[in-house]
């Protein structure tokens, strides 16, 4: 296994899957020069400006001219630069592209990956730091991928490449520089949870770079005789209701962590669907997201707006004090 880093492990794929398939091209602003956040840097030299196709800046443009291409036979990976530039292409996104398989009855399909870089990533502001992956796990025929480690944006990335559905792709900002081991014969599966940490006495669901910091708050809990147990979704549409359930029936305990805004967010559907499950619990779920309010510029109140590990141990901490209901 190599040492790489979360850019260049999501790179990899992309490169490996083009020199397999010449389908396969990608195509957003600034892959020129390599991508806004390095993730395409000699791409362009090894497979020319064809296939590392530069767009204008025009996100509903380049969305739906991929859009097209995918639906006569090659497999786009388009990078919208931003999550929230790419809202400016959420038309095409959600009225297009998710629904043209069932509308042309099978006929015809947008193998698509769209990478939409997501999360606060420090003084980014109010237009350049959300976290919507629960807006596209709302919307029938998207795929929404959220990988946390090189590994998983690795293993992730040939997944979605490989994918015949459309797949938002969520690369978290915080990130990119974030190293780790890649087993490149690994392949990612969509609806598998990863089991970051084992534990018996509380379980901790998340995903994105929350899940890293959850990991974080599990080795703090385990200084204090506290075994918590991380689970990294990975995906969020298809999502791992087994491995949820089947953990939270071992601890009796919830927790479920997001950077994205608690109003809405995915945790509550993984909170609702454990309580329809009618697993037993010794304490009342929590889920630890962003409060409803826009992200500032200023870095010590954009830090009031992040879930921490020390939040995520403080919630474990009472849930261990609670009295057993």
């Amino acid at each position: 296994m190599a040492v790489m880093s979360y850019a260049d492990a999501a790179k990899l794929a992309v490169a490996e899957a083009m020199r397999e398939d010449d389908r396969v091209w990608c195509v957003g602003e600034d892959l020129g020069r390599g991508g806004v956040f390095k993730q395409y840097t000699g791409l362009v030299e090894e497979f020319g400006p064809k296939r590392i196709s530069d767009a204008p800046i025009s996100e509903a443009a380049i969305m739906g001219a991929a859009f097209g291409a995918a639906m006569v036979g090659t497999r786009p990976i388009v990078e919208m630069r931003f999550a929230d530039f790419a809202l400016c292409a959420t038309d095409e996104l959600v009225n297009q592209i998710a629904k043209a398989r069932f509308m042309f009855g099978g006929q015809s399909r947008a193998p698509m990956v769209i990478r939409k870089p997501m999360g606060m990533w420090r003084s980014s502001a109010a237009q350049h730091s959300q976290s919507l992956e629960g807006w596209y796990a709302h919307i029938p025929g998207l795929v929404v991928c959220c990988p946390a480690t090189p590994q998983d944006n690795y293993a992730m990335m040939r997944a979605a490449i490989a994918c015949d559905d459309p797949v938002v792709y969520l690369e978290h900002k915080n990130i990119w520089a974030l190293e780790g081991e890649v087993d490149t014969s690994l392949r990612g599966e969509f609806g598998k949870a990863r089991l970051r940490r084992s534990g018996g006495d509380v379980t901790i669901v998340s995903w994105s770079d929350t899940a890293n910091v959850a990991e974080a708050a599990a080795g703090a809990l385990a200084d204090r005789g506290i075994a918590a147990e991380v689970i990294d979704l990975i995906s969020l549409w298809p999502w791992d209701k087994r491995a949820v359930l089947d953990s939270v029936r071992k601890t009796g305990r919830l927790i479920v962590a997001h950077e994205a805004v608690a109003v809405g967010g995915f945790g509550a559907e993984v909170v609702a669907t454990v309580a329809q499950s009618g697993a037993r619990l010794s304490a009342p779920p929590v889920r630890l997201g962003a409060p409803r309010s826009l992200v500032s510029y200023a870095p010590n109140l954009e830090d009031k707006l992040r879930v921490t590990a020390a939040m995520i141990a403080e919630a474990a901490d009472k849930m261990m004090e609670a009295e057993p209901a």
